[in-house]
């Protein structure tokens, strides 16, 4: 009988120290970061003994996936908002406006056509004119520095992922070293820190786990490729350029570089890289090219109006922007020796989307033009071009249309070569003003017109409208510049709707068509190639007479003037690279920069709504996961009540088991 007290008590006390110290290790990690409370269960009793106690982790797995699935998702918007907020800053704010410059800078344009003569309001045009230029080059900047800031801390974190990655590999070697063995019990601190590793990683992009063999965790992304592997094996990130440089893209080495890196999607790696590289591909990227379409379409819409007019030294008006260009960023898996330069076609400014673009040889001489949206991925079907004289642009272009590019090609491209143009992206920070003399703003028109004095009607010329002078057959450029065949002399003949046109052509009869609009038009060849034109308004009489000639001195003629200034309230930025020009896919200056402040206000915007729900859901999910995984000391606070007392009963029976004992030996005697 006492035999079987001191085995009873004995097993007591051991099974109740047990409880006790699992219970005072679960007290004293109360407050240590990943750590699992623990439980000791003993088998029933067998034999007189309490079975040797077994101590387990409490941990539910779902919750645990489902906590570390939200803290990716609340990661994501976290870092996303935090950095999407500061450009919305930037762009909101009122003195970094662009629409500011744009109205100053058309507000002076007005005062010159006030004073076309004046040499100081033209001067103020071109100090608005480059006060719009620098706001621009700091906008382009800001953006252009931002992403060199994501390109380090994608690094940064890159780097941290590979740490925790290796760091799980190694904690899986620890725990299968230890799997299914009596030390299985006491490796719970690696356990803890594997699962926190994975935590942490799960905060840098979402990941799933595995179960393998031995107790291992195998981690995957979410897009199913395998970062951590059996037997200690892992892969890790990598950043590379290609084919820009200055865009860093997250890559996959597989087996320590062993096999051919995999691309990784950066729309499914949620996490804070995930975060930073959304905020580079749906604000930075973005931004910089509706910035640089803006630039470039303001830019040769001036230059094409001041193209058609004459400036204050009487010739005929030149560039008032430099437009920028930008190299062709060649694939490396290229064959070919070809060299591109990329630039806008003159004329083509409103043909140019806010996208980058992607040239595809198809030949020697056959290329394929297609847009890229913000991920770097072609948009809608593929151009068609020729090279012709190492140049393609609308002129070459085969099927479709060339968006505005014009591009110089040096070399021999191999069929399969490819070059990303970024010229867009290149615009805003490269925007120059052509010149700051006041002279060289063309507010008058080449031509100018007159009614004879001794027509019999009230009819009248109109002023003339210059439509080309680069192709023009009707005017010289010079200097000096002039009407190459002479004024023009138009008299109404006594037929009905004929007139007889006299310049050094000689003179010709033709018959118009009414309303009489674009004379030259229809009178034909070599008229129609004159590159200006004029209308004839009213009933003329016949002998009426009507005489266009060149504007010599142009002296307070702002006739070009209000051309340039209309090109304010004009759509000339595309908004749709799906749609043409042709259709109602146009928008104005001021439109298309408050579109950009427009469209990173709504982003951020919407980043803070998902910040705010998936912190509730990482809330909910962490009570879930605490619920069974924290320690809760007032439940560990009775069970050591419990276990304490449980531990003295069980040394009362031992002591009365060795009274018991002692008696028989004393009775013996």
């Amino acid at each position: 009988m006492s035999f079987s007290l001191l085995n009873i008590a004995s097993s007591g006390i051991r099974a109740n120290t047990e409880l006790l110290n699992t219970t005072s290790k679960n007290i004293a990690n109360v407050n240590t970061e990943g750590y699992v409370r623990e439980r000791t269960e003993h088998s029933t009793i067998f034999d007189n003994q309490v079975g040797r106690g077994e101590t387990f982790r409490l941990l539910n797995e779902f919750a645990q996936r489902q906590l570390n699935r939200d803290t990716s998702n609340r990661s994501f918007f976290e870092r996303f908002m935090e950095e999407a907020q500061r450009v919305d800053s930037q762009f909101s704010e009122e003195s970094n406006s662009l629409s500011t410059q744009l109205n100053g800078m058309f507000n002076n344009l007005q005062e010159a056509l006030n004073q076309p003569s004046s040499s100081v309001t033209r001067s103020l045009f071109f100090t608005n004119a480059q006060n719009y230029v620098d706001q621009l080059n700091r906008l382009g900047g800001m953006v252009a520095q931002q992403q060199t800031i994501v390109n380090d801390q994608v690094s940064i974190l890159a780097g941290e992922a590979n740490e925790l990655i290796e760091k799980i590999s190694e904690l899986n070697i620890e725990i299968a070293g230890v799997h299914g063995t009596d030390a299985q019990d006491q490796a719970s601190t690696v356990y803890n820190e594997r699962d926190k590793a994975i935590k942490e990683l799960s905060e840098l992009m979402n990941v799933e786990t595995l179960d393998g063999q031995n107790g291992e965790k195998l981690v995957f992304m979410s897009t199913g490729e395998a970062i951590v592997m059996e037997n200690g094996t892992f892969n890790l990130f990598s950043l590379r350029g290609d084919p820009d440089p200055n865009l860093k893209e997250l890559r996959l080495d597989v087996t320590k570089g062993d096999a051919i890196s995999l691309e990784v999607d950066a729309s499914a790696l949620r996490g804070e890289i995930g975060g930073i590289l959304a905020y580079r591909d749906e604000v930075l990227i973005p931004a910089q090219n509706q910035l640089g379409q803006l630039a470039l379409s303001l830019a040769d819409a001036f230059n094409q109006q001041n193209h058609l007019g004459m400036d204050a030294n009487g010739e005929i008006g030149e560039d008032l922007f430099i437009l920028p260009t930008a190299n062709g960023l060649a694939h490396t898996t290229n064959t070919g020796t070809a060299d591109l330069v990329a630039s806008l076609e003159p004329g083509f400014g409103a043909n140019i989307p806010a996208t980058d673009f992607r040239i595809t040889y198809t030949s020697a001489t056959t290329v394929e033009i297609v847009p890229l949206n913000n991920k770097g991925e072609p948009v809608g079907t593929p151009s068609t071009a020729d090279i012709v004289a190492g140049v393609i642009d609308s002129t070459t272009v085969t099927s479709g249309e060339s968006f505005g590019l014009q591009i110089n090609v040096t070399g021999a491209g191999a069929a399969g070569d490819e070059f990303d143009i970024k010229l867009n992206a290149a615009a805003a920070t490269q925007m120059e003003l052509a010149t700051m003399r006041p002279e060289k703003l063309a507010l008058a028109l080449p031509i100018r017109t007159s009614t004879s004095i001794n027509n019999i009607s009230e009819a009248s010329i109109s002023p003339g409208e210059v439509t080309d002078i680069a192709n023009s057959t009707g005017i010289t450029i010079g200097p000096p510049p002039s009407l190459t065949n002479g004024p023009i002399t138009l008299v109404k003949t006594a037929n009905s709707n004929e007139y007889s046109i006299t310049d050094g052509n000689g003179t010709t009869t033709f018959t118009i068509t009414p309303p009489a609009d674009n004379i030259l038009a229809q009178a034909g060849a070599p008229y129609n190639t004159y590159g200006f034109d004029f209308n004839i308004e009213g009933s003329p009489q016949a002998g009426d007479e009507f005489t266009l000639e060149f504007n010599t001195g142009g002296f307070d003629d702002n006739r070009n003037g209000l051309k340039l200034s209309g090109l304010q309230s004009q759509d000339l930025v595309r908004e749709n690279v799906l749609s043409s020009t042709t259709a109602d896919n146009l928008k104005t200056f001021n439109q298309a920069f408050a579109g950009i402040v427009t469209d990173i206000g709504i982003v951020t915007d919407q980043a803070k709504t998902s910040f705010a729900a998936f912190s509730a859901l990482e809330d909910q999910s962490n009570a879930w996961y605490e619920s069974m995984a924290g320690v809760n000391l007032d439940e560990e606070a009775a069970n050591l009540l419990r276990f304490q007392q449980s531990y003295s009963a069980s040394a009362r029976i031992l002591t009365t088991a060795q009274t018991v004992f002692d008696t028989l030996l004393s009775s013996a005697r």
